[in-house]
């Protein structure tokens, strides 16, 4: 039965040829995305800089300056001609490389999120052994770049409530030349249709999701992470079974601890084989010292089969 671990796991991500955490401090970091340059505000960046923030290097192609509200708003400030439609980057993914664009979007993100660069390569290892069969479930996928790498392993279901997000994932894996492949794009409210799912008693080999702290369905339907959370988890762990491999949650910006997901998941899958564990989502800095930049907490489920 799943037992949940005794201590956390830190995730780190990676630089990469087209991303790197180039430095971070004073509650900003200094990214590169391709060609460009971005700083952003990070509020667990509470140390300083190992580069002079003064100096060439911190000089960005644009910057994310936050307005007064703590839960968003703000803009960026160009100092270069960034692309406003995007540009194009890839991720290897094994012996193939995921393409997708890169554009500076109105939530201070730049259409991806790289800190789950590990996170896929994590997944794509738990289902690499069923030869291309392996059934997955992407919810509030976003611009589709982790059902892209899960669709090397299988068929993919991703569903985001996102009209315009989920077109974006459709030009991604245009762009990554995957048309072949089987990918259900679904603009879905995320819980309503995990439940559905469970009435039709679906079945998946893995379920990842990337819920938001609050949201809004296609329909109006309100998202409350905290309110919400649990019912959707039970219903994916209804979609799974003793032959699934991976359920992986991921939460960014709200004042919760891992170890309370965790347990939750614990509570959960306690019926199945394999291990619960949880912890941080972190990138690794470039350059001396790699400090490690925490992004999101998680909690995940594995079963080595």
């Amino acid at each position: 039965m799943a037992a949940l671990a005794s201590g956390p796991v830190v995730l780190a991500g990676e630089a990469w040829q087209d991303y790197g955490l180039v430095d971070s401090g004073h509650g900003r970091k200094l990214e590169r995305y391709g060609g460009f340059r971005f700083v952003r505000p990070e509020p667990q960046a509470m140390w300083s800089p190992r580069l002079d923030p003064a100096g060439a290097q911190w000089h960005a192609d644009a910057e994310f300056v936050p307005g007064s509200d703590e839960d968003g708003g703000g803009r960026w400030q160009f100092a270069r001609n960034v692309p406003r439609d995007g540009w194009p980057l890839a991720w290897p993914n094994g012996e193939e490389q995921v393409r997708f664009t890169a554009q500076c979007t109105p939530f201070r993100h730049l259409g991806f999120f790289p800190d789950m660069a590990p996170v896929w390569n994590w997944m794509g290892d738990r289902v690499a052994d069923r030869q291309g069969d392996a059934a997955t479930l992407n919810l509030f996928g976003y611009t589709g770049v982790g059902s892209l790498a899960l669709s090397r392993h299988g068929p993919v279901t991703h569903v985001d409530a996102s009209k315009k997000s989920v077109a974006q994932a459709k030009e991604n894996a245009a762009l990554s030349g995957f048309g072949d492949r089987t990918i259900r794009w679904l603009v879905d409210d995320a819980a309503k249709f995990a439940a559905r799912e469970v009435r039709r008693e679906k079945r998946y080999d893995g379920i990842i999701l990337d819920p938001p702290k609050f949201g809004r369905g296609p329909g109006g339907e309100v998202w409350r992470l905290e309110e919400h959370l649990p019912g959707l988890v039970a219903d994916c762990r209804k979609l799974l079974d003793e032959d699934s491999r991976f359920l992986f949650l991921t939460v960014y910006a709200v004042r919760m601890s891992s170890l309370a997901i965790g347990g939750l998941l614990a509570e959960l899958f306690a019926d199945l084989p394999g291990i619960v564990e949880h912890g941080d989502l972190a990138v690794r800095e470039e350059g001396e010292g790699g400090r490690l930049l925490p992004t999101a907490i998680f909690a995940r489920w594995s079963n080595p089969g």
